[in-house]
C-alpha cells in the first residue's frame, strides 16, 4: 500500500509517499481501507519537532489521528459480518476504564502508532464506529480527534447549558469550530476571538452572536461589552498564554474555563486572585473516553451537524496540506483524501 512517511523531525517536504507492507490483523483488529483522513496540529508539531514533540520519535512513523474507510479484513475472533462496513475511527487508543481521566497506557493514534495517512490501517475493532450515513468518507474523517476533544470541554467537562454565553478563543481551527456548532445546538449564545475578520464573519454563519478581533481592538472588553457586561459564563480555550489569563480576568463570578491547548504557551504571571475570589472553575481536558465518543457521534447526528472543511488534498499532497495548516489560514480541517 502507499503511505506518506515521516522518517525524521523537519520542514513538511520530510513527508513522502512511500510503498509500505500492507498491515495484517492480529486478534481483536480490523483492517481499514482509509478513503480520508484529516490533519491536526498534532501532526504539524509532530513533523516539525516542535512543543512536546521536540525529541522527535524512535522510527519512522505514518502520522495521522483522523479516519474514515470500509473494513477490509479483520483478524481471529471477530465477526466477518464486519468486512465491508463503512467506519470511523476513534483516534483514543487504550483511555483506560475511568470516565475522569484516561489510564497510563492512553495514547493518540499517529504516534507512536502509525495513524492514518495511509491507504489502510491496522486498529483495534473497538475503535471502529459507524460511519454516519450522511455525511461523505471526506466529512467523517474530519471528525474524530477535534470534534472528540470539543465534545469533551464543552458537554462533558464545561457542562454548557441553554442560555449561557460561552466564549470560544482562537475560531478556525478544528477543535474550535467543532466547540461553536456544539454550544449553539446546546442553544448557548456563542462569542468569538479571531485575529481575521473574515473568520468572524464565517463564525457568525455558523451561529456566532459576535466575536472580536484580537489583532485590531481590545478583545476582552469588546467580549465583556458582548456578553452584556458580566462576561461570559463558559470559556473554551485552546490558546493558553496571555489570551487564557484575560479569560479567567473577563469571565463570570462561577464561571468555568476548560482548557485544551497551549498554542500562545505558558501564562505568564498568573495571579490566581480572579479564579478564588470570582469562584472560578478551571478545567484541563484533552480527547475522551470511548463512551465519549460514541456519545459525540450520537449528538452530532441527533443535531444534523456537518464538519467543516477547509479543503481536501490528495494524499500525494500531505506536505502542501502540512503548509496549509501552519500558514493559520485554514477554517475547519483540513483532509487528505487516498482516492
Amino acid at each position: 500500500m502507499r503511505a506518506v512517511v515521516l522518517r525524521e523531525p523537519g520542514p513538511a517536504d520530510r513527508l513522502k509517499l512511500e510503498d509500505v507492507p500492507d498491515p495484517a490483523p492480529g486478534a481483536g483488529e480490523v483492517i481499514v481501507r482509509l478513503r480520508a483522513a484529516a490533519l491536526n496540529h498534532r501532526d504539524v508539531w509532530i513533523r516539525s519537532g516542535t512543543g512536546a514533540y521536540a525529541g522527535g520519535f524512535a522510527k519512522p512513523v505514518i502520522l495521522g489521528s483522523d479516519g474514515a474507510g470500509e473494513v477490509m479484513a479483520v483478524g481471529r475472533g471477530l465477526d466477518r459480518g464486519l468486512i465491508g462496513r463503512a467506519v470511523v475511527i476513534n483516534p483514543s487508543l487504550d483511555w483506560g476504564e475511568g470516565e475522569e481521566a484516561p489510564g497510563p497506557s492512553f495514547r493518540i493514534l499517529g504516534l507512536p502508532d502509525d495513524g492514518t495517512y495511509a491507504e489502510a490501517i491496522r486498529i483495534p475493532a473497538a475503535n471502529i464506529f459507524a460511519k454516519p450515513a450522511r455525511l461523505s468518507f471526506d466529512e467523517a474523517a474530519a471528525i474524530p480527534l477535534a470534534a472528540l476533544t470539543a465534545y469533551r470541554a464543552v458537554v462533558s467537562r464545561a457542562r454548557v447549558r441553554a442560555g449561557e454565553t460561552v466564549l470560544v478563543t482562537g475560531i478556525g481551527g478544528g477543535v474550535s469550530t467543532f466547540a461553536l456548532q456544539m454550544a449553539v445546538q446546546l442553544k448557548a449564545r456563542v462569542l468569538v476571538t479571531s485575529g481575521s475578520d473574515a473568520k468572524l464573519a464565517r463564525a457568525r454563519e455558523l451561529g456566532a452572536a459576535g466575536g472580536a478581533n484580537y489583532r485590531t481592538g481590545d478583545w476582552a472588553r469588546e467580549i465583556v461589552a458582548l456578553a452584556g457586561g458580566q462576561g461570559p459564563d463558559v470559556v473554551i480555550d485552546s490558546v493558553g498564554g496571555e489570551t487564557l489569563a484575560r479569560a479567567l480576568d473577563i469571565l463570570k463570578a462561577g464561571g468555568r474555563l476548560a482548557t485544551y491547548g497551549a498554542t500562545a504557551g505558558v501564562v505568564k504571571d498568573f495571579a490566581p486572585r480572579a479564579v478564588f475570589w470570582k469562584q472560578i472553575t478551571v478545567l484541563g481536558t484533552t480527547m475522551g473516553s470511548p463512551r465519549e465518543f460514541e456519545a459525540m457521534l450520537r449528538f452530532y447526528e441527533a443535531g444534523g451537524l456537518r464538519p467543516v472543511v477547509d479543503r481536501v488534498f490528495p494524499l500525494a499532497e500531505a506536505p502542501e496540506a502540512h503548509r496549509r495548516m501552519e500558514e493559520a489560514g485554514q477554517f475547519g480541517k483540513i483532509v487528505l483524501a487516498m482516492s
